[in-house]
């Protein structure tokens, strides 16, 4: 009797601690049905987040394109519109993203953990908020599909990368 109670406490304890380690969640896809799926899982490996190009039209988010350290990774969707460009600061990071979507993502706002307010897009449609399911954990790259305009978006968090001395 006694070894069983013990062997249920190893296993609660291995997995209240195999809990606690989880640093990576999801939220989305949020959008229509259409387009090419793209992702920047890949991306990650060359540093936190950095810079945010977002091309916009008067109706939707058409493209977009992310730097991850130095690194630009290839733009997803559309070529009609304006391009707009931020870029965070050294150690600044999103750890917010909230907008609107119908058929295609209309407008996106990224919130950093500067307190930075960055919207880019048309304020119609259905609203999504996104943040990461664990704390102290940051937007560390996005997926969706795009076609000639961003179809949908995904956003997926964790920790800020550690070993990032030179973004």
């Amino acid at each position: 009797m006694l070894t069983i109670a013990l062997l249920a406490l190893l296993c609660a304890s291995a997995s209240v601690n195999a809990i606690q380690a989880r640093s990576s969640s999801y939220n989305g896809e949020y959008g229509g049905s259409g387009g090419k799926r793209f992702s920047h899982s890949g991306n990650q490996l060359d540093g936190p987040i950095t810079a945010i190009r977002v091309r916009v039209n008067r109706y939707y988010i058409v493209g977009l394109q992310v730097r991850y350290g130095k690194v630009w990774s290839d733009y997803v969707g559309g070529t009609w519109g304006d391009l707009e460009e931020i870029f965070l600061h050294p150690g600044e990071s999103v750890i917010q993203v909230s907008g609107k979507y119908k058929y295609y993502v209309r407008k996106l706002v990224f919130v950093t953990d500067k307190g930075r307010y960055l919207p880019f897009g048309k304020d119609t449609g259905m609203s999504f908020n996104a943040v990461p399911l664990y704390p102290n954990t940051v937007l560390r790259f996005i997926s969706g599909r795009a076609g000639f305009f961003i179809n949908a978006i995904s956003l997926h968090w964790d920790v800020y990368p550690s070993d990032c001395s030179s973004c």
